[in-house]
């Protein structure tokens, strides 16, 4: 169950990424591609609070940006559930963090994942312009920022969603400010 006070820090978190996202970082071109902290924030959240926060953060952040884009409404949405809950998945099975790669690894690997997934589901859903040949560039792009700032936005999630309230499904200690 999230509480109220997860649901307020959660939507704060959201604001600020969102408005980190259509200001400063549409203004870093690499390749002609831009990062998407959604897909990383959705990523982080599944890490920090679980499937059920993770995809519930991804949905709206994904709601979030759909808003501001000419795609069908709801395809970012759907990626962001994806790659949240999947991101969920891994903390609730148990793997390992203890390796200091593996909150970049699952960042990169995750975005690189759902940029893809957002091309073909785009393609599907009569946008042929998502799959493109500067598909790899996006993916590059998006993966590694993802992967750079997995910490930070890790960082956020946790303040999002404590531990004291039952919310952090992260049990790792690479996040400067774990308890050990």
């Amino acid at each position: 169950m999230i509480t109220a006070r997860e649901l307020a820090r959660g939507l704060l978190v959201l604001l600020l990424v969102l408005i980190l996202q259509l200001t400063v970082v549409l203004e870093v071109r690499i390749g002609g591609a831009h990062p998407n902290l959604i897909v990383g924030l959705a990523i982080a959240a599944g890490l920090v609070g679980g499937t059920e926060r993770g995809a519930l953060m991804g949905f709206a952040s994904g709601l979030a940006i759909d808003l501001f884009l000419p795609t069908p409404l709801g395809l970012s949405a759907l990626v962001g559930i994806a790659v949240a809950a999947a991101a969920g998945k891994l903390v609730e099975a148990g793997v390992d963090r203890t390796n200091p790669l593996f909150l970049p690894g699952v960042a990169v690997l995750g975005s690189a994942i759902g940029v893809i997934m957002f091309a073909v589901l785009g393609a599907v859903l009569g946008q042929p312009d998502t799959l493109t040949i500067r598909l790899g560039a996006v993916v590059g792009v998006v993966a590694i920022a993802n992967g750079i700032l997995s910490y930070a936005l890790v960082w956020l999630c946790k303040w999002a969603f404590p531990e004291e309230s039952g919310g952090s499904a992260w049990r790792g200690t690479l996040v400067a400010g774990d308890r050990p």
